[in-house]
């Protein structure tokens, strides 16, 4: 399976991509869990990758951690954004 992430605001800064494509062996892949193989490979940024303010994105439309992915999905990822 095959799941294109696209990053937004401070991931893509921090990420240092706009995307990439994971490839994930096995059907039962969840939105949760894409989120924490994400934050094993990147452990600087795990609080935000599994904190509860990250909005997502599957294929367009706002998913919850449970939503289940297949391949070819599109998975964009929004943390918190903050001003002054």
């Amino acid at each position: 399976m095959r799941i294109t992430v696209r990053y937004f605001a401070l991931l893509r800064e921090r990420m240092g991509l706009d995307s990439e494509v994971v490839s994930w062996p096995e059907a039962g892949l969840t939105v949760g869990t894409l989120r924490g193989h994400l934050a094993e490979r990147a452990p600087a940024l795990s609080a935000i990758l599994l904190g509860s303010p990250l909005l997502v994105a599957v294929n367009r439309e706002y998913a919850a951690a449970d939503t289940p992915l297949k391949d070819g999905d599109e998975v964009a990822l929004f943390p918190p954004v903050t001003g002054g």
